[in-house]
Formats: structure tokens, sequence, C-alpha cells
């Protein structure tokens, strides 16, 4: 039967979890996970079980698998598949679709899979045939992991599910791989003798923990500055000496003009999109002033936006392996300048320095987390002001321990913390979120509880949408217009669902409810009070509004 076969073929894939929501439209599916060695974890909404997947595609560098119904399940999806498309992440969909017989007559949850999702994903499919199930589940797993990484969408006809056929299964999917060649990694270590100001920035995917230890061995014979795009920390242990900090929101400004000034960029994995660079002001559009070494595993990417100097088409994971090879300069030119740097981070990155206001100082709590979270751990979180934190002052040491969408969505923390601990339940999982972020998909702490999975949710509850909010006071002076929330006691909510809750409002309360939240051995939520004029950790809300009325007054 068509259900059974497509779960066979997940099995031959190496599927080892599924994340979904059911759904009448493929019952066939669900039946043929009933026997199978596959880990179904059920979710409470699609958008959140999509991004759980996303999740385990970050994490693993395998699809994440997320299954759906038709129509309202597939729309709920969409965010999840939008932050797979944007962060390069690997994830297969698969959603439950009407009788073949029904097509075009506007049935029941009747909708244009390729039409819907065909700009945010890599392929979308209609399984027409059920012989034709291995041929085409196959092909989802190398476009999903080919390339630059992305989401894949295949629709299941209820009635082809329900078929049977005699056919073959597929072999396990390969990633395929290209190297660069000896001629390419010559010129880089040519321009790089010739560099007085360089600089590496690493980002997207296809990276694992061999490809960043063998980068930060590079970075380290050549005394080479390096940073991270923007929700890409773990690519680089921030430990480092070489490490001079993110280029994304709310960046060390120092480090924004190096990059300005850097005469190479060697820039590894990621596109440069319009967060890390600053909406496009780093480097000029197409012909970078700088010259620049792009090096990603999609040819497509490559002089899409910046004219390279170099373009090497390989993935981070090849292209680190080659780099034993380059012999380092005795006496790097840019060295003095690497250190410098290196100082600028550290001191950007003090949080003991910085005073906000209220009774809960956050550079004490991030202090504090500093001190006593593991360096495996795994930190999520999804969009607004509060992330600023995370970012800036958690010192992450190791890849697969974030989890953030460079999509900027929000609502992604929580089931991203659900999924990390769900694949890996020894890690120690933290998810950082704003009040309103967390609301966006709050449900998916029941299922956090019904699989026992003792995650802490952070929540940092200013009674607003902070991120709108700042925008407003930079644009419209206290004219304060949509932004504005009454919230719940947070809690009491991980409480009635059969977490455990706690109730933070100073800086001394935070450790032990932290120590507390940690030792129960439940899904934990710590319902942080935090001062709506503690917008940023260099600025407030009052101070914002003074200045854009300053600015209004000489316009």
């Amino acid at each position: 039967m068509g259900g059974h076969l497509l779960v066979d073929q997940l099995v031959a894939h190496g599927v080892r979890h599924v994340f979904c929501v059911p759904g009448e439209s493929y019952l066939a599916v669900l039946d043929g996970l009933h026997d199978a060695n596959i880990q179904v974890t059920v979710c409470r909404q699609e958008g959140g079980a999509a991004m759980m997947a996303d999740a385990h595609g970050k994490l693993t560098g395998e699809p994440g698998i997320v299954m759906v119904t038709r129509g309202p399940g597939a729309s709920n999806a969409l965010a999840g598949i939008h932050i797979s498309h944007q962060d390069s992440t690997p994830l297969i969909m698969f959603v439950g679709q009407i009788e073949r017989g029904m097509r075009e007559r506007d049935a029941f949850q009747e909708m244009d899979y390729r039409a819907v999702f065909g700009t945010q994903a890599k392929w979308v499919t209609e399984i027409d045939q059920v012989e034709r199930i291995p041929e085409i589940i196959s092909r989802a797993f190398h476009v999903a992991t080919s390339g630059r990484p992305g989401p894949v969408v295949i629709a299941l006809p209820e009635d082809m599910l329900v078929e049977y056929a005699q056919v073959a299964d597929a072999p396990h999917y390969q990633v395929v791989e290209n190297a660069p060649t000896a001629t390419q990694v010559q010129s880089l270590g040519e321009r790089l003798a010739k560099a007085r100001r360089p600089i590496a920035i690493l980002g997207g995917s296809r990276w694992d923990q061999d490809a960043v230890d063998r980068f930060a061995d590079f970075a380290q014979r050549f005394h080479l500055p390096v940073g991270v795009q923007f929700r890409r920390q773990m690519l680089f242990p921030t430990t480092h000496p070489c490490f001079v900090g993110d280029v994304g929101l709310g960046g060390n400004p120092e480090l924004m003009q190096y990059i300005r000034d850097a005469d190479l960029i060697l820039l590894v994995g990621g596109r440069m999109s319009e967060i890390a660079s600053q909406s496009y002001t780093l480097m000029n559009i197409p012909v970078p002033s700088q010259a620049l070494v792009h090096v990603h595993p999609d040819s497509e990417e490559l002089n899409r936006v910046y004219r390279a100097t170099l373009a090497i088409n390989t993935s981070p994971i090849a292209f680190t392996q080659s780099l034993a090879a380059l012999q380092a300069p005795a006496q790097p030119a840019w060295a003095a300048q690497a250190d410098h740097m290196r100082a600028s981070y550290l001191a950007w990155t003090d949080s003991l320095k910085i005073e906000n206001p209220g009774s809960l100082q956050m550079g004490q709590v991030m202090a504090y987390l500093k001190s006593v979270l593991p360096p495996d751990a795994i930190m999520t979180n999804g969009a607004g002001n509060y992330a600023t934190w995370l970012h800036r002052f958690h010192p992450f040491q190791r890849f697969g321990t974030q989890l953030a969408p460079t999509s900027g969505s929000m609502g992604y923390g929580l089931p991203a913390a659900v999924g990390a601990k769900r694949i890996q339940p020894d890690k120690t999982v933290v998810c950082f979120a704003g009040d309103g972020c967390f609301m966006m998909h709050g449900q998916e702490f029941a299922t956090a509880v019904q699989y026992g999975l003792p995650i802490v949710a952070i929540i940092f509850d200013n009674g607003m949408f902070a991120t709108i909010r700042m925008h407003q006071e930079r644009h419209y002076p206290g004219r304060i217009s949509a932004t504005s929330l009454q919230n719940p006691d947070f809690a009491a909510y991980a409480k009635a669902f059969g977490g455990h809750g706690e109730r933070v409002e100073t800086t001394e309360q935070f450790a032990p409810a932290f120590e507390r939240a940690l030792a129960s051995g439940k899904p934990a939520i710590l319902h942080c009070i935090l001062d709506p004029e503690a917008i940023t950790p260099t600025t407030t809300i009052q101070k914002i509004r003074q200045q854009a009325l300053r600015d209004q007054a000489k316009s």
C-alpha cells in the first residue's frame, strides 16, 4: 500500500524522527508509521511541527521530516517552510491531498501546492502514481541536501496512498560534494599573502563540527580575524583568539567599519544578505570594493548579488578540508589589527558593563548563564529585541548549539527547543523568547510535556511587541499604536500543562529559579518581568524617542 511504501522509503533513507499534526488526508501513512522504527512527535500546530523539522535539519544536516494535512494544515506550515528556505535548511514536508479525480473542483480543502509553495521550496511535486514513490522520495532527499539546502514539498493524493504496488526501495541518498580545485586553493593563498586587512565571514549551512574545527585551526595558523553572519554564531567558537564578532543586528560598530575597510573578505558558506550586510552597505553591489573570495555550495548563489574576485563552488565541509595545504605567513601583516579587533569584541561582549532600567539586570543574567551552562547547551530563540542579549553575550563554542531563524520568524524558539530535545535528549536546551514571540507557538509547550522533554523556556515580558515599538518610536515618536500586549501569567501557564513555572522580577531571583527549573526534570517556564525601557543593551525607549524628536525638529 502506498502509505506503507512511503514509510519504507523514509526508513531506507535513514529517517529516525517525524514531526506531524495528524490528518485524515494521509491516514495510510500514519498507519505505516505504526510499525516503523521511527519516532513520531505529535505537535499542536503545523507551523510548530515544521519548525521542529527545521531544527532537526539544522542540527543534523539531514532533512527534517514534517507531515501535515491539506489546506489549513499546509497553510499553517508555510511559516516553517519560509524559515527553511531563507536559512538553507534541508527539510521535506509531506502534505495530504484530495483524491486525484476531484481536482480543480475546489474540493474540500483543495490547494494548488505548486502555486502556494513554489517560491519558497526548492521543489514542489505531487505523487500521482504509487509506483513512483521510491523515485520521487529519493529525488526529494537529494534536492533538499544538495547545493544550497532547502525545503521540498510533496503532496500525497489520498486515493494514491491506498493503492498497491510492488517496487524496490531506492538506495540511501548521498549528498553530492564537489571539491575546490588546486588552482583555486593556490589563488586563495596568494591573495592572503598580499592582504593587509583581511577578514573571514562564515555563514550558511553544509557545516559540521569537523568543518568548524578545521576552519578554527586554519584561522589560528593565519592569525586571521573571523566573524560570523547573523545567527550563525555556532560556526566558530567565540572563545577562539581569532573570533571578532557577529555580523548581524546590533553588531559592534567597530567590526562593521573594519569590514568596510577590509582589502580581502573570505566569505564561506553565506550569502551576505540584508541583515548580515547591514542593508547591503558593507559591500558594494555588484562589484565590492574589497577583494571577495566567495565559497558557496550552490553555483547559482555565486555572483548572484556580489561579483566575486574568486568564486569557489564547494561546501564548507569540502572547502575546509583543503585549507591544510595552505602555508601561513611567518608574520601576518594583519596580526596587530586582528588582536585589536579581538580586544574590541571582548569589550563589546562584557555583559557586566551593561546596566539596563528595571529590577532585572540582563547583563547579570547573561553572565550567570555563561557561568553555568555547559559548552554543548543548545540555545534557541525566535525574533525580537530580547534575542540581542543572547546573540551578543552568549559564548557559543560548538556546532549544533544554536537554533535561531535568520529569516526573523517569531515563534521559532519554543518549537525549535522541543525538536532539539526530542532528537538530542542528553543536551541542555534553553529557549529565549519574548512575550509576543512565545505566544505565537506557545501551545507546543504541551508537546514538551507530552514527551517529557525538560527544556527551559525563559520568557522576557515587557508587555509589548518591542522591536516594532522601537521602530515606531524612531519614526513616529510617542505615537504608540498596535504594539501593547496584555499577557497571561506564564508561570501558571506552565503549571496548567503539567510543567514547572516561576515568576522572576529581580536579578537576585533569576539564578535560584533557573536552578530549580533544571532540577524539576520537567519542561519549565521562567516568566521574567523586563522593564519596557530596557529595549536594547545600548539604549532605552525614552532615548530613542528623544533622539527622534530632535531629528524631526531639525528637518
